[in-house]
């Protein structure tokens, strides 16, 4: 791994977001606290950049009436067409096959027991050392 200090920590404030460019690649730089996450900064539903997007959480319900949120702040919302990436794994929750307008039945089920997406986001591993920000790429990917 090759790693690159790309921020300090001070002056990055918490749920912010940033673009920035590690060894030719862009990457969508997030702050949650006192954790730091990275992702391409590339939609691959649609290709928009993920860093103009917008942070949100997730809601559960045992049932109609009862909302409750979590995880705040850990899904990014890309700008072009709202598709949500888990910011920790960048997993997607949406599937763009069913973006057409049918019925289909439907229950309540818990939020973990969701089917995942087709799509993920690239992750980066990052880590604060001292006082800096500091993204961990392959040897391969910062050539």
């Amino acid at each position: 791994m090759t790693r690159y200090v790309v921020a300090e920590v001070a002056e990055f404030p918490d749920k912010g977001i940033r673009r920035i460019e590690v060894a030719g690649r862009e990457l969508c730089l997030i702050r949650l606290g006192d954790e730091f996450f990275a992702l391409m900064d590339v939609c691959p539903h649609g290709g928009a950049k993920l860093s103009a997007g917008r942070l949100s959480g997730t809601v559960e319900s045992e049932g109609p009436g009862d909302y409750r949120p979590c995880r705040t702040s850990e899904m990014l919302k890309c700008p072009w067409h709202g598709w949500e990436y888990d910011v920790r794994t960048g997993q997607s929750w949406s599937d763009p096959k069913s973006t057409r307008t049918r019925a289909y039945s439907a229950e309540a089920i818990a939020g973990g027991e969701l089917a995942k997406g087709p799509y993920v986001a690239d992750t980066v591993p990052v880590e604060v050392d001292g006082n800096y920000v500091v993204v961990n790429l392959p040897v391969s990917a910062a050539r």
